[in-house]
């Protein structure tokens, strides 16, 4: 199967989604499954994960409720205050939906470059391998040593990247971000989404050779058995179309052997998050 690792729904309100700036006015509408479904056909994706966009419960049970009426949701990444004293107790209420297969916190919006070390935040993180949930870790380049000392506590835990940590491709940042990297990948919980790229780049004129090296060099930190293809729609649709967003990642692993490709399109996905 091919799934999407990584992309999301919404029904649009400018204060919710306020993160939704000017650049970005191509999104400011309503996503929904009758919207991605006719993508997935034109593109030949046969499911995906639905990440959460808003930190509310009222997110993850909308969510959950979308993955409910339309078979194509295979899994759902949901948000919960994980800092939260009754996390254990919600945790355990959730765990009867077996389309919830993990939790996110928009970490990347947090002013605290450790906001990831937080106790109580741990305590919460400490939960999850209990009922084999997986953790989405959304940041920022310059959270990335936080990050490193973060997964160093959860040797067990199971851990994703998404959009391979948004290094600054537009601006041709790379060094600071690619050393955290290799040492975040040396953990072999950890996983990483090849997503969200091209709207790192500049969103009129990106190429591909620009996406290249950073591509190179999660493959190289993490193999084939660790990376997962995600298009974060409708995301990606400031600076793209699917079939843009697919296709770079097709086109770059197309040497690799057939196992290879089917992994990072579909297989790694399946197995991380129990779809």
């Amino acid at each position: 199967m091919t799934i999407d690792s990584h992309q999301h729904f919404w029904k649009y309100e400018p204060i919710k989604h306020e993160w939704i700036d000017d650049s970005m006015s191509v999104i400011r509408r309503d996503f929904l499954p009758s919207d991605l479904i006719e993508v997935y056909k034109a593109n030949g994706i046969d499911g995906c994960v639905a990440v959460q966009a808003d930190q509310t419960l009222v997110e993850t049970d909308f969510l959950l409720d979308l993955a409910k009426e339309n078979a194509f949701i295979k899994g759902v990444v949901g948000w919960a205050d994980l800092r939260s004293e009754n996390i254990d107790a919600l945790l355990e209420e959730y765990h009867s939906n077996q389309k919830l297969k993990g939790w996110r916190h928009i970490v990347q919006g947090e002013a605290d470059h450790n906001f990831l070390l937080r106790p109580d935040f741990l305590r919460g993180i400490s939960y999850l391998e209990k009922y084999d949930y997986a953790y989405d870790i959304l940041i920022f380049p310059h959270q990335l040593g936080a990050t490193l000392e973060f997964v160093k506590q959860f040797p067990h835990q199971k851990f994703v990247i998404d959009h391979i940590a948004k290094p600054c491709i537009k601006d041709g940042f790379f060094e600071g971000w690619a050393v955290l990297m290799k040492e975040i990948a040396k953990h072999e919980n950890v996983s990483c989404k090849i997503s969200g790229m091209i709207t790192e780049a500049d969103f009129d004129s990106w190429k591909p050779t620009e996406i290249t090296p950073y591509m190179d060099l999660v493959l190289s930190a993490f193999g084939a058995d660790r990376l997962m293809f995600g298009s974060d729609w409708p995301v990606c649709l400031v600076a793209g179309n699917y079939g843009d967003v697919k296709g770079l990642v097709t086109d770059f692993i197309s040497g690799l052997s057939e196992n290879e490709q089917k992994a990072i399109m579909g297989d790694n996905a399946l197995k991380f998050y129990n779809l």
